[in-house]
């Protein structure tokens, strides 16, 4: 499986994890009302895992390159990839709006771990959606421990 692979630099991985990063960016300088994500989180191994995880697969989504992966286009994976995103950053508005309940804390775990899972399976990038299920599982456990039950 590993003879699929070459260690490259894959832009457009670095490229849709700055896009989902940008609503963190603004999270990091600008608290929001009803701010419960900067509360101290009762899952902290998890959290620790996850971001071992998230690492890995940011890493492997731009350093390693499937040589048998299409050229770049909108296929359906992209498309849902996007759509995903695109919920997410919904998610933050509702959430700068003062909205915290669960489908909002959901919006903000499962959906940008979901486009980045779909963007792997379109770069036939194996690893990395190994990597980011795990990530995925990970953040969910923290989402809905710290915030839903």
């Amino acid at each position: 499986m590993l003879k699929k692979y070459r260690f490259g630099f894959d832009i457009s991985g670095l490229v849709i994890f700055l896009i989902v990063m940008i609503p963190n960016f603004v999270w990091f300088s600008v608290t929001a009302p009803n701010d419960i994500l900067r509360n101290e989180s009762v899952t902290a191994i998890v959290d620790m895992i996850g971001s071992i995880f998230q690492v890995l697969f940011i890493a492997s989504l731009c350093i390693l390159i499937n040589k048998e992966r299409n050229k770049l286009h909108f296929s359906s994976l992209i498309i849902f990839s996007i759509i995903c995103i695109a919920i997410y950053f919904i998610g933050w508005v509702l959430y700068y709006n003062g909205i915290t309940n669960s489908l909002v804390i959901l919006s903000l775990t499962f959906p940008p771990c979901l486009a980045f899972i779909l963007f792997a399976l379109d770069r036939k990038n194996i690893i990395a959606v190994v990597f980011a299920t795990c990530f995925t599982i990970c953040h969910l456990i923290y989402g809905i421990v710290n915030f839903i039950l």
